[in-house]
């Protein structure tokens, strides 16, 4: 009996010390939540202006796809803003661009320019160097080119570089990648004819990229454009990308599109014009 009795007072002394160390914890817990700063959070929804609400209005049904004629025109209807705007195309492909052999990228001139000139930096040597400075590049040169970026100068939009000058670039991956302005040469930013890529690029020649979700999105002129300059330059940018459909691709290659300018809404357009 006296052996029992022992037992069960062990047994309630265990009991509510595992009581106590539970209480503790929980009060220990309490306290450090009520001293944690409570983050602010960010409203993101901010109120849409009254030119912007009118422009919605204007356009009526988002999902309405219309020809790319009337699509520009329904753009430049609404209200512009204070500077003349881009013209922007944005596409969903049917494509998945995590797989190697679905990438869509590269470079396209369009008939009649996008409005813009870029800047133009070149990594080359010799007669390719000057070959650069007389088409226009703000910057030419080699190893104190390299230590000039990794300084943080990024007054540029394209690299342009000679083949034999890769070696040099290659070491700045992990300043330019993350900027998207490593050249390639599928993008026609690797190339011998350095003189020429750095004028085709400064006239206005531009780069395109799949982004993670499957919409590629390209400036394809500007919103002071003729109609009809914009229409083309924007057609002729579709047949294009159709013809570089890749192998890996099943089913539409281009399944939606829509335009809209800088500050405007978007319009959907209908593509089908290319089984014309």
């Amino acid at each position: 009996m006296a052996d029992d009795e022992q037992a069960r007072r062990e047994a309630m002394e265990r009991a509510n010390k595992a009581r106590s160390m539970e209480e503790a914890l929980e009060a220990a817990k309490a306290d450090s939540e009520e001293k944690k700063p409570k983050k602010k959070k960010f409203n993101r929804r901010f109120p849409a202006s009254k030119r912007h609400k009118n422009n919605l209005k204007a356009r009526g049904d988002r999902k309405q796809r219309r020809p790319i004629a009337d699509a520009i025109k329904q753009v430049k209807a609404g209200k512009a803003a204070k500077f003349d705007e881009s013209m922007e195309l944005h596409l969903k492909l049917g494509v998945d661009g995590k797989k190697a052999d679905q990438q869509v990228r590269g470079t396209f001139a369009f008939p009649h320019g996008v409005g813009q000139s870029k800047r133009v930096i070149a990594f080359a040597e010799g007669p390719m160097a000057d070959a650069a400075r007389e088409a226009g590049a703000v910057e030419v040169g080699g190893d104190d080119l390299k230590a000039k970026i990794e300084g943080g100068w990024f007054e540029f939009d394209v690299v342009v570089a000679h083949p034999a000058m890769m070696r040099i670039v290659g070491q700045l991956g992990r300043v330019l990648g993350p900027k998207k302005l490593m050249p390639n040469p599928k993008e026609g930013s690797v190339t011998p004819h350095v003189g020429k890529a750095v004028a085709e690029f400064k006239g206005g020649k531009s780069k395109y990229r799949l982004d993670d979700t499957g919409n590629l999105h390209i400036v394809f002129g500007k919103r002071s454009f003729d109609d009809q300059k914009l229409q083309e330059n924007l057609e002729a940018f579709v047949r294009h990308l159709q013809a570089t459909k890749p192998t890996g691709a099943k089913g539409t290659f281009i399944e939606t599109g829509s335009i809209a300018s800088t500050m405007g809404v978007g319009v959907a357009i209908d593509l089908g014009f290319l089984n014309a």
